[in-house]
């Protein structure tokens, strides 16, 4: 047997394995997602050990860096599903490994301020809200319907995969060269899947080219009508929601935390996150199967109720020997979220129409991240007030709700993902969002 064919004897032969397209968008997200771990933990470390920040000004980082997605995530929206997604994707990935890039070149000539890392953090967030957009609009039509669980399943593995072990290298490699230049493994990252991205040959047009279009602020609400309109997509927004926010009061103060009062050091920070990102991988590799064995209803329910026990267990970890109750509390945020995320985002993406993705995802986007600088505020704010301990505890509380919204909607009772319905195109302006009546619409 030639070399060549041996190897294809090894290679998987059945479903997205033989998709090349698909498969060069997974590895250019998979080397993205691993570089993004080196900034997840170099970037607040930086503002700790280099700049010294108070636990306010690291909380305002994650503020700076999410803000852009209350801010610019619905008319986002309108701008995928006006332009083709895959030039929307590379520009994202390049703009954020450049903005990276200036945080070590501005140590190296020992001109580093926290107000730089906010004007960076803020940079990063702006093109993350398109790319984000852009990414999840452009899987639809990269892939079939009936491929979409698996196409996020791979990508979500891979995920968890540099989660599980980029933090274990990244811990190291701070305290080997500093926290400011771990970050220029993020930058090589970006730039390595805008490349992948742009050796995709697939065709990649506008989704929608009428001669005249209706104009930004008509679009804009179109996208908000479906989805305040349709009752699955309420009830996940208002979940996710709710455990983004209490989520992010969270991870907002978390390194202080972990710092401060535990007095963990940078490298078993990252081997105890590495170890807590398990969940993740396991996630990512049973959601499909959880999803079909106990339908979609109750893989979004009972992923959701597991939110407040995770989040309680951080402050119930003794200071004496903490690692174990945090690594377990960290693992079972992961998994389940990483199992809701892969159930609710395909359901998204199979029942909304191809000419409402781009505005769909802003929508959520705008709900459901937009959420997060208030609170990291809010982190920094009780952080500040009562302390470190007691504000992981009010958010340990606060996302023990999280499930309400999915366990009193439609959505409890599915058990397969329904058809999306054909959506007619308005010729005229349908009135302001306030005239949606809250109900079962066509689109359940």
């Amino acid at each position: 047997m030639s070399r060549s064919g041996s190897v294809k004897s090894f290679w998987p032969t059945e479903g997205l394995w033989r998709h090349p397209d698909f498969l060069k968008l997974w590895a250019g997200q998979t080397i993205s997602e691993f570089g993004s771990q080196f900034s997840l933990v170099a970037l607040p470390l930086t503002a700790i050990y280099v700049l010294h920040a108070k636990a306010f000004a690291v909380a305002a980082l994650t503020i700076f860096e999410q803000l852009p997605f209350l801010l610019f995530a619905l008319p986002a929206g309108v701008w995928v599903d006006r332009l083709a997604r895959r030039p929307i994707l590379i520009v994202g990935d390049a703009g954020r490994a450049l903005a990276l890039a200036s945080i070590p070149i501005a140590y190296a000539f020992d001109a580093l301020h926290m107000w730089q890392l906010f004007v960076v953090a803020f940079a990063v967030g702006v093109l993350t809200v398109f790319f984000d957009v852009a990414y999840q609009s452009y899987l639809p039509s990269l892939v079939a319907r009936d491929q979409l669980v698996e196409g996020n399943s791979k990508l979500q593995g891979s995920a968890s995969v540099a989660q599980l072990a980029g933090p274990g290298v990244a811990g190291p490699l701070v305290k080997l060269v500093s926290a400011p230049y771990a970050i220029l493994a993020d930058v090589g990252s970006f730039l390595g899947s805008s490349a992948f991205v742009l050796s995709i040959r697939r065709p990649d047009t506008a989704p929608r080219r009428e001669a005249e279009r209706r104009g930004m602020k008509l679009e804009l609400m179109e996208g908000l009508r479906y989805v305040l309109r349709n009752p699955h997509l309420r009830a996940i927004a208002a979940c996710t929601a709710n455990s983004n926010f209490f989520g992010n009061v969270t991870y907002a103060i978390l390194f202080v935390y972990f710092v401060r009062q535990l007095d963990l050091s940078a490298t078993l920070i990252g081997v105890m996150l590495s170890c807590s990102n398990l969940g993740l991988l396991v996630g990512a590799f049973t959601a499909g199967w959880i999803g079909r064995r106990y339908g979609v209803g109750r893989t979004l329910l009972w992923s959701a109720v597991a939110v407040g026990p995770s989040l309680l267990l951080i402050p119930a970890a003794p200071e004496a020997f903490p690692v174990p109750i945090l690594v377990f509390a960290l693992m079972l945020f992961g998994f389940s979220g990483v199992v809701y995320n892969i159930t609710q985002i395909s359901l998204r993406q199979a029942i909304t129409p191809e000419r409402l993705q781009g505005r769909m995802n802003s929508v959520m986007r705008f709900i459901v991240w937009g959420v997060l600088p208030l609170g990291a505020a809010l982190g920094g704010v009780l952080a500040t007030t009562v302390g470190l301990r007691t504000a992981l505890w009010i958010a340990g509380i606060g996302g023990s709700l999280a499930w309400i919204p999915i366990a009193f909607s439609p959505v409890r009772s599915l058990v397969d993902v329904p058809k999306a319905e054909p959506q007619p195109i308005p010729s005229v302006d349908p009135g302001p969002v306030g005239t949606v009546v809250v109900g079962p619409s066509a689109d359940a």
